[in-house]
C-alpha cells in the first residue's frame, strides 16, 4: 500500500523557527562519488542570507565531517552552527568543534574496506573524521557484501552501522542527527524556537522525530516513504525554490 503523501511546507513555517539543514540530497544533488558534489554560486548566496533572516538560528546537520562541509561551503557558513558525523561533531556558530576521540577500530575498518575494494574503481571508500563509508552506487550488486563487512566491525568500541542511499557507513554510536539538534536547542540562539529540520535520507529520520518532539516539523525531500516528517517536497530544486521564497 502506498504511503499517504504529505503537503508541501506552508509559507511562514520559518517565522520564529530554528532551521536545521541536511546537505547531500537536500541542499545539493547526490553525486556518484562524495567528492563530486558541486555547490552552485546561487546556493552560497541563498545560504548567506539565512543567519540574518533567522537571527542566527540556522545549522547544517550532516553525516559528513565538519571538515568536509567546510570544504564545500567555506566562509558562507561562518555564522552557522554545524553538525557533522551524524551528530558526533558539533560546532556552535563562532565556537570550537566538540568531538570525541577517533577509535582505533575505525582505522582498522578503513584498512579492511580499502583492501577489499581496492581493485574495484566503482566502489568509493569515504574516510570521515568519525566514520568510514562504503559507497556502492556504481556497483549495486555488492550491497550485501558491503553491509556484511561493516556489520563485522559494528558494536566494537562503540561503533555502529548506518545505512544510507546506496551506501553503508561504520560510525561512532551514541549520536545521531536528532541528538545533535536536541543539544543545539538547549542553548541560544535556538532555545525557545521550534526546530524545522530538512532532510532526504533514512539517516535524517532521528532529526525529524526530534523536530516534532520540540514543537517543530520535518520536511522530507524526495519520494514519499515512511517518515516522521510533516511536509514533503519533490527534490532539491523544489526545496531551494521554497527556501528562496521563504527566507
Amino acid at each position: 500500500m502506498p504511503y499517504q503523501d504529505l503537503p508541501p511546507p506552508p509559507a511562514g513555517l520559518l517565522d520564529d523557527a530554528g532551521l536545521f539543514l541536511d546537505f547531500d540530497g537536500t541542499l545539493v544533488e547526490l553525486a556518484d562519488k562524495p567528492d563530486a558534489v558541486t555547490v552552485d554560486p546561487a546556493l552560497h548566496a541563498l545560504l548567506a542570507r539565512l543567519p540574518a533572516r533567522l537571527d542566527g538560528r540556522v545549522a547544517i546537520v550532516s553525516g559528513r565531517s565538519i571538515a568536509q562541509i567546510d570544504g564545500f561551503l567555506g566562509d558562507t557558513i561562518r555564522d552557522f552552527a554545524v553538525v557533522g558525523s551524524h551528530g558526533a561533531e558539533i560546532r556552535p556558530a563562532g565556537g570550537d568543534t566538540l568531538l570525541p576521540d577517533r577509535p582505533a577500530s575505525l582505522t582498522a575498518a578503513e584498512r579492511a574496506f580499502t583492501d577489499r575494494f581496492a581493485d574495484d574503481p566503482r566502489i568509493v571508500i569515504e574516510i570521515k573524521t568519525l566514520g568510514v563509508a562504503i559507497h556502492y552506487r556504481g556497483a549495486p550488486e555488492v550491497e550485501q557484501e558491503a553491509h556484511a563487512l561493516v556489520d563485522a566491525f559494528a558494536q566494537r568500541d562503540w561503533l555502529t552501522a548506518q545505512a544510507g542511499k546506496m551506501m553503508i557507513e561504520l560510525r561512532m554510536a551514541g549520536h545521531d542527527k536528532g541528538t545533535a539538534i536536541a543539544t543545539l536547542c538547549e542553548d541560544a540562539p535556538f532555545a525557545g524556537h521550534a526546530p524545522v529540520f530538512v532532510g532526504d535520507d533514512l539517516t535524517d529520520e532521528p532529526g525529524m522525530v526530534v523536530a516534532a518532539h520540540h514543537g517543530g516539523a520535518g520536511i522530507l525531500i524526495g519520494p514519499m516513504r515512511d517518515t516522521a516528517a510533516a511536509y514533503r517536497l519533490d527534490d532539491v530544486a523544489a526545496f531551494l525554490d521554497w527556501l528562496e521564497n521563504n527566507a
